[in-house]
Order: structure tokens, then sequence, then C-alpha cells
């Protein structure tokens, strides 16, 4: 699915194109999937589930909330970039579903939001980030991520995790926290 539809776009892709990349059957694929969007749906939230482990492998409890997030956001933005062609499918194309995509979408920013929470939050007497704010943060990184890919920066991912970690304490902690000394937040141009 996602080598056709990087090649062809959502919208030019055929179920045809997507079992001769597979090497499968047209009946083999509607085993699985009654269509299209519902493969695209499962890919997305499949590569999802493999973000968010990379996510949770790059966590040292014995850091800081600070630190761990430093670690989870580099080792996550790294990972996206390793795949161009995943990568656009994921943030763009899944757009493309109307409805069906963005509510895939929305669960997985929900699911990385609760993962920062679980990360912020160790303390349960002492919230330090709201649900609501943690979307919001989802929701910035992913803008990054979408900047980056329509200026065809994909190389520079990466570099999005000092200016998403400055958001995450600049959030958390106040401005003056997100002011970090010799952190520079990257431009995608």
């Amino acid at each position: 699915m996602a080598r056709s539809v990087a090649a062809k776009g959502y919208a030019g892709s055929t179920v045809s194109d997507i079992v001769r990349e597979a090497g499968v059957s047209r009946r083999t694929f509607y085993e699985h999937f009654p269509d299209r969007a519902d493969c695209l749906i499962a890919l997305y939230e499949a590569a999802s589930l493999v973000a968010l482990k990379v996510l949770r492998s790059a966590l040292d409890p014995k850091r800081s909330w600070q630190t761990q997030v430093e670690q989870a956001l580099q080792a996550y933005l790294e990972c996206l970039a390793s795949d161009p062609v995943l990568l656009r499918t994921l943030y763009v194309e899944i757009l493309g579903l109307g409805g069906s995509g963005l509510e895939a979408r929305r669960r997985v920013n929900q699911d990385i939001a609760d993962f920062m929470l679980t990360v912020i939050n160790v303390d349960p007497s002492r919230v330090l980030l709201s649900p609501d704010m943690a979307v919001a943060v989802v929701g910035g990184v992913n803008e990054l991520i979408l900047l980056a890919i329509e200026k065809n920066n994909i190389h520079r991912i990466p570099a999005i995790a000092a200016t998403a970690a400055a958001m995450v304490r600049t959030v958390v902690e106040g401005p003056a926290a997100g002011q970090k000394k010799g952190v520079i937040c990257p431009r995608n141009s």
C-alpha cells in the first residue's frame, strides 16, 4: 500500500496496484480488507504502533521527564525520517480518506498524547500536563512534520526534536523553560 500510494497517490492507486506491489492475489487482499481505505488505515495504525514502540524504548525512567521527552522525540522523529515513502503516506495520504482517515489520525494522536502524559505526569498528585495540552503539543509536532514534508525537507525532520522539546517544556513549565540555553529551533526552509 505504501509503495503504491507513494508512486500514484491514494486516489490513483487501485487494488490491482496494491496487490501487485504486495505480491498477493486480489482474493487475498479482500480476505483482509473490504476496500483500499481500510487497507490504508491498517497501514497507518500498524506503522503508528511501531512509532509508539520507538517512543517507549527511548525512555529511561532514571532520567528527568524533560530528558526522556527529548530522547523519545529524537528517536521518534529519526524513525519517521528513515522511511520517506511511508512518512508521506501516513501524514498526507491518510487525510485523503476524509472522515475515516481523520478518525484514525485522531486515535493515533491520542495514543501519543496519552504516552506523553504518562511520561510527564509520573506523580499523580502533581499534574504537570493536561490532556488537552498534550493533544495540542502532538498537533504542533504534526504540523512541523507536515511542513517539512511539504517543503521536501524530510531529511530535516529529526531536527524538529529541539523545537518540539522546547514546546513541551514551555507548555509544562512556562515560557522561560522553552528558552533552554543553546537550543536552536530550526526552520524548515
